[in-house]
C-alpha cells in the first residue's frame, strides 16, 4: 500500500478509539479532547510513478523475530521518503522487478493456520503503480528457506521465465511462465544451487564440488541442454560466497579469502578467467576480507565493483563492515575506499549516470544513502523494517 494509504488506516484507527475514550469518561474518567482526524477517515490512494525512478530501492525484510510477516519496503533515495510496502508472508526471497516496472513478482509461502497447517507456495503479482495484488501463481511447496540471497529467484534475460530455487532437501528449479502466468515445470539440479541467468533462456547453478551446471531452456521452459562445467574453485579450501554481481555476460564471485572469480557466458558456453585479489598480501595478513549478506554491488557503465570490507577470519564471511572498497573491473585495482556511517551488511548501487549507493545493516533499521563517487553520506532513513537484508533497485 502507499504511504498515504497507511496514514488513512491510522485515521480509521483513531475513529475507532474515540468512542472507547468516551466510555471511559462516562465511567468517571476524564477523556482528553478529541484529536483531529488526519483525513476525516477517507481512504486516499497515491499512484507511484511509472516507470519507477532509478533512485528508488526496495528493502526486503524477512522479519526474523516473526517470519510469517515478511515485508518489502519502498524508499525514495533522493528524498528519504517512504513510498509504500508489500506484505510478503513467509518470504526468504525478495521482490523481482521486471524492467518496465509494470508489475512486481514476489515468491511467498503461506500456511493454512498461520504458522502451521497446509503449506502453499505462490508467486504473488503486484501492480507496480498501486501495489495492489493482481494475481497469484501457485508453485510447488519446495522453495528454499535459506537466508535471502539474490540468486534464490531470477528472471531469464528475456523476462519470459521466473526461476526459483528449491531445496527440500532435493535441489531443483521451479520454472514459471510470466506470459501465461502459470507454473510450467520443475528442473532437477542435483548438487547445484541457486539461479544465475546468462541469456534470454539460459542460466547456471553453483555446484558443491566447485563446478557449475549450465542449463538452456526452450520456449516452453523445458531444459533442452544441460552441461556440467568442471570445478573452477576450491570448495573446501577457499569457498565462494553465493552472492555475486553481474556486468554484461560476466558474473563476479568473491571467495571467503577475498579472491575474485569470474564466470562468463559466450557462444561456446561458460568460461572462467584468471583470479584476482581484493586485498594485498599485507592486508590479508591483517585479516581484511569481504563479508555481509549482500556484500558486493556494481555499476556496470562505470565498470566499478563495490565491496563491504572488515577484518576477521575466514568464518567471518557473513560479518558486516564499516569500510567500502571500490575496484576498477578492467584492471582489478582498487581505486577508492571510504568509511560508512554505521555497520553495513548489504549494499546496492543504482544503475543511472548519477548513481546512489544504499547501505543497511541487518541488525539495525537505518538505511543510509551515499554518493558513491565521494563516499559522502547524503541522508539516513530511520525505522526501515526489522531485519532488512536485500536491497533491490529498478
Amino acid at each position: 500500500m502507499s504511504a498515504l494509504a497507511v496514514r488513512a488506516r491510522r485515521a480509521v484507527g483513531c475513529a475507532v478509539l474515540l468512542p472507547l475514550l468516551a466510555l471511559v469518561a462516562g465511567a468517571g474518567g476524564t477523556a482528553p479532547p478529541p484529536l483531529p482526524s488526519e483525513m476525516g477517515g477517507e481512504r486516499i490512494y497515491e499512484r507511484l510513478a511509472s516507470p519507477p525512478s532509478k533512485h528508488w530501492v526496495w528493502v526486503n525484510d524477512f522479519v526474523f523475530p516473526h517470519l510469517a510477516d515478511g515485508q518489502a519496503l519502498l524508499v525514495d533515495g533522493d528524498t528519504g521518503r517512504f513510498l509504500g510496502m508489500l506484505s510478503t508472508g513467509t518470504s526468504f526471497l525478495r521482490v523481482v522487478l521486471p524492467r518496465d516496472g509494470k508489475v512486481i513478482y514476489s515468491p511467498e509461502t503461506y500456511f493454512s493456520r498461520g504458522t502451521r497447517g497446509t503449506r502453499t507456495d505462490v508467486v504473488t503479482i503486484y501492480d507496480g503503480a498501486t501495489l495492489d495484488v493482481l494475481g497469484e501463481i501457485v508453485i510447488p511447496p519446495k522453495r528454499s528457506s535459506n537466508l535471502p540471497v539474490m540468486g534464490n529467484s531470477m528472471l531469464t534475460d528475456d523476462e519470459r521465465f521466473l526461476l526459483i530455487y528449491n531445496f527440500n532437501p532435493g535441489q531443483s528449479i521451479t520454472v514459471v511462465d510470466t506470459a501465461s502466468r502459470k507454473f510450467v515445470r520443475e528442473i532437477e539440479t542435483p548438487g547445484c544451487a541457486l539461479v544465475f541467468p546468462t541469456g534470454p533462456r539460459s542460466f547456471f547453478s553453483l555446484c558443491a564440488n566447485g563446478g557449475l551446471l549450465a542449463i538452456t531452456l526452450d520456449d516452453t521452459g523445458a531444459a533442452v541442454r544441460q552441461e556440467r562445467v568442471p570445478p573452477f574453485f576450491d570448495a573446501l579450501g577457499d569457498p565462494l560466497a553465493e552472492k555475486p554481481v553481474r556486468v554484461g555476460n560476466t558474473w563476479y564471485f568473491v571467495s571467503f579469502d577475498g579472491q575474485v572469480h569470474t564466470v562468463t557466458a559466450g557462444p561456446g558456453g561458460l568460461t572462467t578467467a584468471a583470479r584476482w585479489w581484493l586485498t594485498t598480501p599485507a592486508e590479508r595478513a591483517r585479516g581484511w576480507r569481504s563479508g555481509g549478506s549482500q556484500q558486493l554491488a556494481v555499476h556496470a557503465a562505470q565498470n566499478r565493483l563495490y565491496a563491504i570490507m572488515h577484518q576477521g577470519n575466514r568464518d567471518s564471511h557473513k560479518d558486516p563492515g564499516t569500510d567500502i572498497w571500490v575496484y576498477d573491473l578492467g584492471s582489478g585495482k582498487r581505486v577508492q575506499q571510504f568509511k560508512t556511517e554505521r555497520l553495513s551488511s548489504s549494499i546496492q548501487v543504482t544503475s543511472d549516470a548519477q548513481p546512489l549507493l544504499f547501505s543497511i545493516f541487518m541488525g539495525s533499521n537505518v538505511l543510509d544513502v551515499y554518493d558513491p563517487a565521494s563516499g559522502r553520506l547524503l541522508r539516513s532513513v530511520n525505522e526501515i523494517g526489522t531485519t532488512p537484508m536485500l536491497l533491490v533497485t529498478p
